[in-house]
């Protein structure tokens, strides 16, 4: 089956303000017909309000856009995010006054607010959800996409998945690498060796466990799978297996499986604005250079088409480069731009995958551009005249 993702070109032909992204969101909602379907809902727009001094998430003239259109349809938006992103929220621009609605941290303000869904996976049995986004009748997913350096990119999923869940469960969810094993300590002894091993990581990935003498401990994120340290280790003492990159993924399709089954069927909408994308997540609290060209907005019904969609429209320009932050390295040139940075194993359509495999939508897409660009060799440009 095929799902229909709207999208909106980062590109205009004229200055004018219908052709920028903000008035393209207004004509994917107007296609999503938001305002017709949630008259008498309590409408949740997850999105992440980010922290500290990061500037590139989602600016708040979208997300006043989304609240006035859910208030013009006759529902009741609130913006959410997890506790610790919205206290402070203000300082990057969203507050009731410049959104239109409030801000709530999504399961209280100590995360003491939530339901509890019992789904077994690997180090998981219990998996905490936010009791403000169960207790919405309605949910608009707001993504902001960039890199991520446990799965390479951060979407629609991910937004979701780790932003729906409780400290314990995101907790939870980021060890679900470690499940199954990749260090074998009887077949490297000697603590040299070990320390050597330490050594040869430039990003500080491989280090010794503190609580298990003997023992290594992979850090998921800043590990690209370049390999020094198979070089170093003895053979069979250190595995780096695609099992352990996947699982992450793999809990984020579940996690986010069981949020949007807290929704009746055809309550919930998805939007991604594909702007200023960082090699890391938006929770990292700033803002480095883009390191791909913007993408535009898009928007759809289908969680995982438009995640696909996004996949396959960032996958069209190379990384920029000179843009990647010094303490990142390129080894690899194959697949995702984004898995350049954080490695192959790490591949951002797993997730596509996984969701379609639990039935969240399809990875076959119709793409539509809402305002297609028209190819005009000239046009005026039209200055704002000045006001004595």
């Amino acid at each position: 089956m095929t799902s229909t993702v709207f999208w909106g070109s980062p590109r205009q032909a004229r200055l004018e303000a219908k052709e920028t992204l903000p008035a393209k969101l207004d004509l994917i909602l107007d296609r999503l017909h938001l305002r017709d379907r949630v008259k008498g809902e309590t409408v949740a727009i997850k999105m992440h309000t980010g922290n500290n001094i990061g500037y590139s998430t989602v600016h708040p003239v979208f997300v006043r856009k989304i609240v006035q259109a859910v208030k013009e349809g006759g529902g009741k938006p609130f913006v959410t995010d997890v506790n610790w992103d919205v206290a402070g929220a203000e300082e990057r621009g969203y507050s009731i006054e410049t959104l239109g609605c409030p801000v709530y941290p999504a399961a209280g303000l100590d995360e003491k607010y939530y339901y509890t869904h019992t789904h077994p996976f690997k180090n998981i049995r219990e998996w905490k959800i936010a009791g403000l986004i169960q207790d919405a009748t309605f949910l608009v997913n707001l993504a902001h996409v960039k890199g991520h350096p446990s799965c390479s990119a951060g979407a629609a999923f991910k937004n979701l998945a780790l932003g729906c869940m409780i400290g314990e469960t995101r907790r939870a969810m980021h060890d679900t690498g470690h499940y199954d094993r990749y260090w074998f300590p009887e077949k490297c002894p000697d603590a040299a060796t070990r320390e050597r091993i330490v050594e040869s990581c430039p990003h500080g990935a491989i280090v010794e466990d503190k609580e298990h003498p003997g023992e290594m401990h992979l850090h998921i994120e800043p590990c690209n799978q370049c390999g020094r340290c198979l070089q170093v280790a003895p053979p069979g003492s250190l595995k780096i297996d695609s099992v352990n990159f996947s699982a992450f993924q793999e809990a984020c399709a579940i996690s986010t499986s069981l949020t949007l089954s807290t929704f009746s069927p055809g309550k919930a909408i998805h939007i991604s604005l594909a702007t200023h994308m960082t090699p890391v997540c938006d929770c990292f609290g700033f803002t480095s250079m883009p390191i791909l060209p913007d993408a535009g907005i898009f928007g759809s019904d289908d969680i995982v088409a438009i995640e696909q969609a996004v996949l396959d429209m960032t996958a069209r320009t190379p990384l920029i480069e000179e843009n990647v932050p010094t303490s990142l390295e390129v080894h690899t040139r194959t697949g995702h731009p984004l898995a350049w940075l954080h490695g192959p194993l790490k591949d951002p359509y797993l997730i596509t995958q996984y969701g379609e495999q639990l039935d969240l939508g399809s990875r076959q897409y119709e793409l539509v551009d809402v305002l297609p660009v028209e190819k005009i060799e000239r046009a005026p440009i039209g200055y704002i005249s000045a006001h004595g």
